[in-house]
């Protein structure tokens, strides 16, 4: 089925309104689909019988599955990028703005864990300016995330309680931290699980500690090795082996 070339003629504010939160709904249902299905397994029938709407109607507000899938990906990156800017916005320090990083993330992908298995499954599907347009947004957050760490390092040498890692690069440090959040829809259930200010905690604590802590283990006391050597070597046990009767 093609999309209907009638444009569509301007909106009242309250039109608007009702137009946007239907968009958003099917965008919450077409994640549902793809989540489940896959992109290329998915069909907008299926969109369509699990939202209840005709073909029609879906038409008139996507003309095709791959516009789905790209406001899908562009409404879940832009949400996470603003509500991040309006929250860094309040703080200067470097620890308190990382965990601010890791709360703003894990807060969307536990409320928002359809979407995430979406971006994370399709992440390459898209190849024209809309995925041109997508990769420029997975830029702008990577990059942000990239001034968080190295304004914590920077910081470092002017505080006591801050320990640089040594041989730590930024890049490696970054990449982790998206592993570790990117992955939560693959194994958090509520009725398990705590919180997500819990679960944000506990990652930004786990980053921190990771990235601020001494990268070598601690050398082993001369005593506890005066210790070890001292206890006697046991000699292997031998097998008994019983002949026969």
């Amino acid at each position: 089925m093609t999309a209907s070339t009638t444009p569509v003629q301007p909106r009242a504010p309250e039109q608007d309104t009702r137009f946007d939160r239907r968009f958003s709904e099917i965008l919450d249902y077409a994640a549902e689909v793809f989540a489940e299905k896959g992109y290329e397994g998915a069909s907008m029938r299926d969109l369509s019988r699990l939202s209840g709407m005709s073909l029609a109607g879906l038409y008139y507000y996507f003309d095709s599955k791959e516009k789905l899938l790209y406001h899908i990906q562009k409404h879940t990156f832009t949400t996470i990028v603003d509500r991040l800017r309006q929250r860094l916005a309040g703080s200067t320090d470097p620890q308190e703005r990382i965990r601010i990083f890791v709360r703003n993330h894990v807060d969307y992908a536990i409320a928002n864990q359809r979407a995430m298995k979406v971006l994370a499954h399709e992440d390459d599907v898209l190849k024209d300016g809309h995925g041109a347009e997508l990769a420029a947004i997975k830029r702008e957050y990577y990059r942000i995330c990239v001034g968080l760490v190295e304004d914590l390092k920077s910081e470092a040498p002017k505080r006591s309680e801050l320990v640089a890692a040594r041989g730590t690069s930024t890049r490696t440090a970054v990449m982790g931290l998206f592993g570790m959040m990117n992955w939560l829809y693959t194994w958090y259930k509520p009725r398990v699980d705590p919180s997500a200010d819990a679960i944000a905690l506990q990652m930004s604590d786990i980053f921190l500690q990771g990235l601020q802590g001494e990268r070598d283990p601690s050398p082993r006391s001369p005593d506890l090795d005066t210790a070890v050597a001292a206890v006697p070597a046991r000699a292997p046990r031998k097998t008994r082996v019983r002949g026969r009767r």
